[in-house]
């Protein structure tokens, strides 16, 4: 990718990628998780890809908000921020991003190079004092122009803003104005997606007038005093915007001189105006080589399709999902069911479903049943195949597949990128089902197709586990750890091969994307669990004393092997165990510890109810249940088949 030119942006073999330095006057919500999971999937998109790469995320803590906040609270304003500051770099640790800095404004090493922006600035007489009249928005922190008001108010903050009157310094960015709008013009990937462009250029075909940049400090005491005048603080927005550089020892540091000329900004589209136009202008105005592009975000909404809020109860804490379904999980259905550029509905019960559709049934049921005929059949050992025409589709679109995939991301499409992905384990499914290897293992002429197939689905997900990296970084490292594989790039998913013939795979392991219910308190859609009443209970077992033959048949019986079995922390009458139930392996959580000591159910088969809903217990989410019954003195045995019953039987 070295080099190229993608959408008008030059790439080259560094990438630096930015998220907006987020605001300490609230706590972190599933918007900044949005742009910040987006950064990440880029930088380890790109680290896999051959580039070095550097991305930066951090807190913005200046200005009137800020300290409004912290009087609120009676805190003293740096104070405030810590704690805010801190909650930010917390969460992103919770998310699992790879961050290589963390930048706060109120950092020493950030003042050193704003107060020097300034002043070169300031020399180059682009800075001015004046007074001001005009109407000042205090969520937005700056004038706002009659044209930029709907019904009187601002479109963001739904409040009128106040008019003000004060002297402040000016900084005249109108000056640079047909500049940035031929820069705009001239090259087409500098702000995407287009929608966004477009809109900037038809804020230059108008005045833009000149931006004030400080304001007083009787009145707001809490931001970067003028070089040149102490009486004076800076501007909040013109001190945030050197974020991206002052993170990267401007002017001197090799930081700077290796990745600012290959510098990308993700943002949400209500920060448009200062990073496409107050930003380009401060930095031509101090002689510094302006960015290479301006990814631009949309909305996430409530299930609702309106913006959340507290008040409209539709709000989706990214946190509590994590807590509930792991960081993986959050992370890929953030990429994959939003457009990136448009506003996106986005809820706890559409994650579920995504979750179990791709995750549990394509992904990790593929997995389990690869896993169980290696295990049965070859004695945890990959087997070498012969290819055969029928495998070429397969191998073809696998090699394929980072061909397809690099141009979605490049061009901002990362739900495209990973349905190419996911389609690919649609295939190799379809594959699977098609070869029916549990039918070849059954005939001796047959050994060697049975090896093939499992080779080849293997090899599938080794290139698809390196392909999902950036969006699972965990799960598709533990993807190619069950198999017994290591790490890869992209330059390993070219050709087919990469697994070597011989490689033992790991006994025991956990499922990798057990079946999921809704459960958190985030939204509300979440399930509301209640306790039912004793006199309905007692009704509903008078209503299923007499069951149907066609309600029997619903009931799906399946013999099953344990393959270990360990205790359940905390719960003395729980097991976990984890079954083979030939097409693939499941965790059932079982009540039978007072009965069985784990070493002695290992290789032990049982009867399993396989079309279970899954449960939570413990912490553990069950997959079935094991039949026992009770004898004359309260003590429980297990139902089990005879020996001669193969493994994924069905009972009828």
């Amino acid at each position: 990718m070295a080099n190229q030119l993608i959408d008008g942006v030059k790439m080259s073999e560094k990438f630096y990628v930015t998220t907006p330095i987020y605001y300490v006057n609230a706590q972190p919500h599933i918007g900044h998780a949005y742009t910040t999971v987006v950064g990440d999937f880029l930088k380890r998109f790109h680290e896999l890809d051959g580039f070095e790469a550097y991305y930066l995320t951090g807190t913005d803590e200046h200005g009137e908000k800020i300290y409004q906040a912290a009087i609120e609270h009676e805190i003293d304003p740096l104070m405030f921020c810590d704690e805010i500051s801190k909650r930010f770099a917390e969460a992103w640790n919770v998310l699992d991003i790879s961050n290589d800095d963390f930048i706060r404004t109120t950092e020493a090493r950030h003042k050193k190079v704003v107060n020097q922006i300034l002043n070169t600035v300031y020399e180059n007489d682009d800075i001015y004092y004046d007074e001001y009249e005009g109407l000042y928005c205090v969520g937005c922190e700056r004038f706002m122009t009659e044209k930029e008001l709907v019904d009187g108010m601002c479109v963001d903050h739904k409040q009128p803003p106040e008019r003000r009157r004060e002297g402040n310094y000016f900084f005249r960015m109108e000056k640079y104005q047909e500049w940035l709008r031929i820069h705009i013009e001239e090259n087409p990937g500098f702000i995407r997606p287009t929608g966004y462009r477009n809109e900037v250029l038809s804020m230059l075909n108008q005045s833009i007038g000149n931006l004030s940049i400080s304001r007083p400090k009787e009145r707001v005491p809490w931001g970067i005093e003028l070089p040149w005048d102490s009486e004076h603080v800076t501007y909040v927005w013109f001190d945030a915007l050197i974020n991206y550089i002052s993170a990267l020892n401007f002017p001197d540091g090799e930081k700077f001189s290796n990745f600012w000329p290959n510098s990308h900004h993700l943002i949400g589209k209500d920060i448009l105006k200062a990073h496409a136009v107050f930003w380009p202008t401060i930095l031509k105005a101090a002689g510094i080589p302006i960015y290479q592009s301006l990814s631009v975000g949309g909305f996430l909404m409530g299930k609702d399709g309106q913006k959340m809020s507290k008040t409209l109860g539709n709000v989706v804490d990214p946190f509590e999902l994590t807590k509930a379904y792991g960081s993986d999980a959050v992370r890929y259905y953030l990429l994959k069911d939003t457009v990136f550029g448009q506003d996106s509905s986005v809820g706890e019960n559409m994650l579920v479903t995504r979750y179990n559709a791709d995750l549990a049934n394509d992904l990790g049921n593929l997995l389990s049943r690869v896993r169980a005929l290696l295990l049965r059949h070859f004695k945890a050992i990959i087997p070498e195949g012969k290819q055969e025409e029928s495998d070429q589709e397969v191998i073809d679109s696998g090699i394929g597949l980072i061909g397809k995939v690099r141009p979605l991301v490049d061009s901002l499409r990362f739900f495209e990128a990973l349905e190419e992905i996911m389609a690919f384990v649609r295939l190799l499914n379809r594959y699977f089902n098609d070869e029916a290897p549990w039918k070849l293992a059954k005939e001796a002429e047959s050994q060697t197709r049975l090896a093939t197939v499992l080779y080849n689905v293997t090899e599938g997900l080794r290139i698809t586990s390196t392909l999902l990296e950036p969006a699972m970084p965990n799960k598709a490292i533990q993807i190619r750890k069950d198999l017994g594989l290591g790490d890869y790039n992209f330059s390993d998913v070219v050709s087919w091969g990469g697994v070597t013939p011989g490689t033992k795979i790991p006994n025991f392991t956990e499922m990798l994307f057990p079946k999921q219910e809704a459960e958190t308190k985030s939204s509300n859609e979440s399930v509301s669990i209640q306790t039912i009443p004793e006199k309905t209970r007692k009704d509903c077992k008078e209503m299923v004393d007499e069951v149907s033959i066609d309600d029997f048949s619903r009931i799906e019986l399946r013999v099953a092997r344990v393959i270990k079995a360990e205790k359940v922390h905390g719960a003395d009458k729980l097991l976990k165990l984890c079954v083979d139930v030939g097409a693939d392996e499941r965790t059932v959580v079982s009540g039978i510890a007072p009965w069985y000591k784990p070493e002695d159910l290992a290789e032990r088969k049982v009867i399993l109810v396989s079309n279970l809903k899954s449960a939570k217990l413990r912490g553990i989410v069950s997959q079935g249940m094991v039949l026992a019954a009770e004898d004359g003195d309260g003590n429980v045995r297990l139902i089990e088949p005879a020996d001669a019953v193969p493994v994924g039987s069905l009972v009828r």
